[in-house]
């Protein structure tokens, strides 16, 4: 049977909705956040893990969908994102712009639902992430700094939303995903070189896939690995690690740094693809780690 004109148009919004929101990359983010949550809490509450992940969504699908706006005719230059929604032609950008304020006022109310510093910091991200971060892409790699900041709060803001406090925890948090972004983001960077450089975006730190740009993924990764383990030395406040948590997390940032040092050696697209995937599974699965080393130990 033949789709209907009608369901293949209901299929193509929602297609649309979800590539305008960036759905992957806004779950994944509010799998951080909820993750923050679950290491500062002392009693898991059930509606305020629901408020953040509707809350938390909403502030990135607002950021992607501001960021899609702006960059709307760059996108329409790339392959990687010649056939989003704006460029395609298949949403206007008065749609997305009111998607994207309706996602900023929603997540702003529901993050502050939960308290009043959780919303600051989801409003701050939503700031960085629009207006000096996306502007910055096509002037210097020095927009990679800017991203990592909104990019590094999410974690944060739900230590934040469990305690409504900041301290030296969700600090500690805010730094090692702030680390971590480098190596991953330059490693996206590397092997979509060529696609980027359509857009005139400037991602890697020496502007070049050269040894300058993979001897600082190296370096940021090797911090990375040094923050991830700091809880276990018992001085970040409620924040703690087990030392065989700590073995286990350290083990795991290894195999980042492995992949890190091959793309030194290498030198290729596809070496800094595999970085990119070890990162994005290191970063899961220390979370991961963190909340099971809490819950368990």
């Amino acid at each position: 049977m033949s789709s209907t004109p009608s369901s293949i148009k209901t299929h193509s919004l929602i297609s649309d909705f979800k590539e305008i929101t960036k759905m992957r990359l806004s779950i994944s983010v509010v799998f951080s956040s909820l993750t923050g949550y679950l290491l500062g809490v002392d009693v898991i509450d059930i509606k305020t893990l629901i408020l953040l992940s509707i809350g938390g969504y909403f502030m990135v699908g607002a950021s992607n969908a501001f960021n899609q706006i702006i960059e709307k005719d760059l996108d329409v230059l790339m392959d990687r994102t010649k056939n989003r929604p704006i460029p395609a032609g298949r949403m206007s950008v008065n749609t997305a712009f009111i998607i994207a304020s309706i996602f900023t006022l929603l997540g702003i109310i529901v993050l502050y639902v939960i308290n009043p510093r959780t919303a600051m910091f989801g409003a701050i991200s939503i700031f960085i992430y629009t207006c000096v971060y996306t502007p910055l892409k096509t002037k210097t790699p020095l927009s990679v700094f800017v991203g990592a900041i909104p990019g590094a709060i999410p974690f944060m803001l739900g230590w934040v939303a469990a305690t409504n406090n900041f301290g030296i925890e969700p600090g500690v948090l805010f730094m090692w995903q702030f680390f971590w972004q480098f190596p991953h983001f330059w490693a996206i960077g590397w092997f979509l070189f060529d696609d980027y450089k359509k857009g005139g975006f400037f991602m890697l730190p020496t502007g070049k896939r050269d040894k300058g740009t993979a001897v600082q993924i190296i370096m940021y990764t090797v911090w990375t690995i040094i923050i991830s383990i700091v809880p276990a030395f018992g001085f970040t406040g409620k924040l703690f690690l087990s030392p065989l948590a700590a073995i286990v997390v350290f083990l795991f940032g290894l195999v980042m740094l492995y992949y890190a040092i091959l793309l030194f050696k290498k030198m290729t697209a596809l070496a800094a693809k595999q970085l990119m995937l070890a990162s994005v599974s290191y970063i899961t699965l220390i979370q991961i780690i963190y909340v099971l080393d809490k819950f368990l130990r």
